[in-house]
């Protein structure tokens, strides 16, 4: 799975405009987040469609589907609640 090139990036930008509201990240590079100067959060696209691997505890990350906007809704509130 490659990560999300402009073209996926482009489909995610009203959320990607509301975690960069976010205090606790900062956008390293386009679409790629960070967290207490740890990588937090990146998008993935392939054939089943958009993703994003989200750091939420330990050392590894968790995949979540944000192909429509119900999912990257839900992310968006499971990233509110990694952040409290």
């Amino acid at each position: 799975m490659k990560h999300a090139g402009p073209a996926a990036l482009d489909r995610l930008e009203p959320l990607l405009a509301r975690l960069r509201g976010l205090p606790a990240l900062k956008e390293k590079a386009r679409g790629v987040f960070y967290r207490r100067g740890r990588a937090f959060l990146h998008f993935h696209e392939d054939v089943s469609g958009l993703h994003a691997d989200l750091r939420t505890a330990g050392p590894d990350f968790d995949r979540f589907r944000v192909q429509d906007e119900a999912e990257r809704e839900a992310l968006f509130a499971l990233i509110l609640e990694s952040l409290d």
